[in-house]
């Protein structure tokens, strides 16, 4: 009974309203972004950083909120691990995400500002349509590897969800 109470509250911390993502990362997002473009003296104004009169707006999908609820997804959805190991797998998928959009941040700012929009364009899809996702799944697997966990997200629950209720309704048949 005790699994069915951990499963029951993983599946319902899934149901975290992606705006409290929002919330406390776009914060931290911005401010970091600030400080790592200070060598290009950007003027902030409300969500929006200016770099040699180019305007940069920080939207909701520039904060990567969608591959933070996706590792938090990952993280309940796997089976056979300690909170506490939850809670670890969390919050160093969360740096790593943090990290990496950093560093997307920074490229692309260089990018608009040496060769100009049209090349940011460019940049800017590729890492949104492409890179974004494969680097969240890299991520995924680095920390499986790194804690050495073995059983597959979703799957294992349902595994185990089904030996458990498939006796009551076929019956002993020893």
């Amino acid at each position: 009974m005790k699994y069915v109470h951990s499963l029951v509250l993983r599946y319902l911390l899934i149901l975290t309203p992606i705006k409290l993502f929002s919330f406390i990362l776009t914060p931290i997002t911005f401010y970091l972004s600030i400080l790592i473009l200070t060598y290009f003296n950007p003027v902030v104004i409300n969500n929006v950083i200016s770099i040699n009169n180019i305007d940069f707006e920080f939207v909701e999908a520039c904060i990567a909120t969608l591959a933070y609820y996706l590792l938090l997804i990952l993280t309940m959805t796997t089976k056979d691990i300690s909170w506490k190991i939850r809670g670890k797998l969390f919050l160093y998928g969360s740096f790593l995400i943090l990290g990496m959009n950093l560093i997307r941040i920074l490229i692309l700012v260089f990018v608009a500002v040496n060769y100009g929009m049209d090349w940011f364009q460019l940049v800017h899809l590729t890492f949104w349509k492409i890179v974004s996702g494969i680097y969240v799944a890299l991520v995924w697997i680095f920390l499986v590897n790194k804690y050495k966990i073995k059983s597959i997200p979703i799957i294992d629950d349902l595994k185990y969800l089904y030996n458990l209720i498939q006796p009551r309704f076929y019956g002993n048949t020893n």
